[in-house]
């Protein structure tokens, strides 16, 4: 679907998003889970190796950087973020591989915010709604490292170097480029993870009865 084409009902794609250690992944797997809730999965690619406790196609699809290289030549790229990390650049990428469907239902995926602008860009602003997962950045810390410390082979200077580059990946200006605003920002702080994915969800009913 080019940004000209239109969708034949009021479906829209949810990008939630924030910064590592945010709690993104948990919300978004219990507004999945929700069958009550009227959006499909969008399970994004990642080069990058699988951790402790991941299931490829859960997740993400984890792929080579050959199988990356065949679907960027083959023109199936939406968006693509590379980060160039310690162990080599990790590419993260949404794939034209028939998840998003708009003529047949509203799609719900994990992105960043450079991943929502160009998602905006090539579906049109309007078929793009952004959700933001805040968190002070001191509890996120403390989250991160319980998390790495649970990993076979931690990489503690890898997340470190996520939590700087997020620092500037979800500054003020960057998250106004994505139409992030108080309306679409969601809090959560420790122990209350449920009234979060609450609130996401109302959102989320709100803008598709709209």
């Amino acid at each position: 679907m080019t940004v000209t084409e239109k969708p034949s009902s009021n479906n829209k794609i949810f990008c939630l998003m924030g910064p590592s250690s945010s709690g993104k992944d948990k919300i978004y797997k219990a507004l999945i889970a929700d069958e009550t809730l009227p959006v499909r999965e969008v399970v994004l690619y990642t080069t990058r190796p699988i951790r402790t406790g991941e299931q490829d196609g859960r997740e993400y699809h984890f792929v080579t950087e050959d199988q990356y290289r065949a679907t960027e030549k083959a023109g199936k790229i939406i968006e693509v973020r590379t980060y160039n990390t310690e162990f080599g650049p990790w590419r993260y990428f949404t794939a034209d591989d028939g998840q998003i469907d708009l003529n047949r239902a509203s799609s719900l995926m994990i992105g960043t915010v450079d991943a929502c602008c160009h998602m905006r860009n090539h579906f049109g602003t309007e078929m793009v709604e952004p959700l933001y997962i805040h968190v002070d950045d001191g509890e996120r810390l403390a989250r991160a490292l319980r998390r790495e410390r649970k990993q076979e082979n931690p990489r503690y200077t890898e997340m470190c170097r996520r939590f700087i580059a997020d620092d500037a990946d979800f500054a003020p200006d960057e998250l106004a480029k994505c139409g992030i605003t108080a309306k679409n920002t969601f809090e959560n702080t420790e122990g209350a993870l449920d009234e979060c994915v609450r609130e996401v969800r109302t959102a989320i009913l709100s803008d598709c009865r709209s």
